[in-house]
């Protein structure tokens, strides 16, 4: 019993002992290779840095980290070697081994969130995997890289970094280049990125991370633009069908106009469409918008008019309510309705009365219609009051002046002459109040 006793003993004793010596050569070749790593000498840290990862993965997270120096180390070195081609077997050797570094990086990150904090989430590490994936891939398949990118984005969301939303979007586009089937998916994939931006956007406290997330945002809409899948007809053969076959569902509405209203093609019959039928469901100022557009595409201004005053009384935001107005009185000038269209150039300028354009809409308004008297000198002086009008426009919005001085050194031409004025008895300094639908008064200069 004695010696069954002792043997126990001196075999628990022996396990405790290798433990501690496995630990004691975890934590030694932890340093040795951390050391090497820094220094750049990522020969000697290979080693060291491998024993660690086989034989204590949890130990340090930093050792995901230095394995991933010293694999890019290798491959580069590699990589330059032989002139740029990725075809020798070292490098594809190390390359599996970055990849297999971060599915086992993926791996243990769970049990490294219990025990330190900031550590990054599954999916931004799997983000990561593909940005390496695709730096040093000796083939990059897009797909893979798309299927990876996506998981990750799609888990991770607002709190993507913005390097993953930016090769998020950019895989996505490169896909696209390969598969024009891929052109929706396109166009939901750059929705997604640039709301997840926004969020980012939105919680970023720093301001060095939120001018960092503002160019990944211009990159962002860039890279749209620029894409082809943004023309208004390509949206036209998108969400034609979709539209009509979705009449009923809000979200697939919606998800139209607010692309199509974004890249300026509110005109196509899809943006009307889906106006219309969201209006049906759930009137907004989007859809009200969309239906008055529809009106005046079909001649009927009234309708169209009705319309711009239900987005105007659903909008709350003023500037938006100026810009509102401002567009009815644009149809309504079109349709030579012209008191009617000061009427709501003026509704624009209660909303926001440094809005330019609508003082020079008033003045064009008014030199379409300068005949209210019987003299034709004081019918001129029409247009004192156009001057009027657009001194006023650039006074308050300086964005206006050049095509406010334009339209000043065209009308000016116009103006009477002091001699036929003072046959009628008026001369410079007098005031005059311009008759008919104008009414205004103006000074004789």
């Amino acid at each position: 019993m004695k010696m069954k006793t002792l043997v126990a003993i001196l075999l628990f004793s022996a396990g405790a002992m290798n433990v501690v010596a496995q630990d004691d050569n975890c934590n030694a070749n932890s340093s040795i290779s951390h050391e090497a790593v820094r220094a750049g000498n990522f020969k000697d840290a290979y080693i060291p840095w491998r024993a660690v990862l086989d034989n204590c993965p949890l130990l340090r997270f930093y050792t995901y980290a230095d394995g991933f120096k010293i694999l890019q180390g290798f491959l580069d070195a590699d990589n330059a070697a032989n002139g740029n081609k990725r075809t020798s077997a070292n490098y594809q050797k190390y390359f599996n081994e970055l990849m297999e570094v971060h599915d086992r990086r993926m791996q243990y990150i769970p049990q490294f969130q219990t025990m330190i904090k900031g550590v990054p989430s599954v999916a931004d590490a799997l983000g990561t995997k593909a940005i390496a994936y695709l730096t040093y891939a000796p083939d990059v398949d897009v797909n893979q890289a798309y299927r990876w990118l996506k998981q990750a984005v799609d888990e991770a969301k607002g709190e993507s970094s913005g390097t993953v939303l930016h090769y998020f979007l950019e895989t996505s586009l490169n896909k696209l280049k390969q598969e024009p089937a891929h052109q929706e998916q396109f166009i939901n994939d750059y929705l997604s990125a640039s709301q997840y931006i926004q969020d980012a956007l939105d919680a970023e406290t720093k301001e060095t991370n939120k001018q960092n997330l503002t160019v990944v945002k211009e990159n962002a809409v860039a890279m749209f633009i620029n894409s082809g899948a943004a023309s208004c007809s390509s949206l036209q053969e998108i969400y034609g069908p979709k539209v009509e076959a979705n009449r009923t569902n809000m979200k697939v509405l919606q998800e139209a106009l607010d692309v199509m209203k974004m890249m300026g093609c509110t005109e196509e019959e899809a943006y009307l469409q889906a106006s219309l039928y969201a209006y049906r469901i759930q009137p907004t100022v989007d859809a009200a918008l969309g239906c008055a557009y529809m009106a005046y595409k079909k001649d009927d201004i009234d309708g169209a008019v009705k319309f711009f005053d239900e987005a105007i009384g659903m909008e709350r935001n003023n500037a938006k309510k100026a810009d509102l107005a401002y567009r009815a009185a644009a149809v309504l000038t079109s349709a030579k309705r012209l008191s009617q269209a000061r009427s709501y150039a003026q509704k624009t300028l209660g909303f926001d009365e440094n809005f330019g354009k609508a003082h020079i809409l008033i003045a064009q308004l008014y030199a379409t219609s300068p005949n209210w008297n019987e003299e034709v000198a004081l019918n001129k002086c029409t247009y004192f009051v156009v001057i009027d009008r657009l001194q006023r426009a650039k006074s308050v919005d300086p964005g206006v002046t050049d095509e406010a001085n334009k339209l000043i050194a065209t009308y000016s031409r116009y103006t009477p002459a002091p001699a036929d004025l003072f046959m009628l008895g008026y001369k410079a300094g007098d005031r005059i109040t311009v008759g008919g639908w104008i009414g205004e008064t103006t000074t004789i200069r």
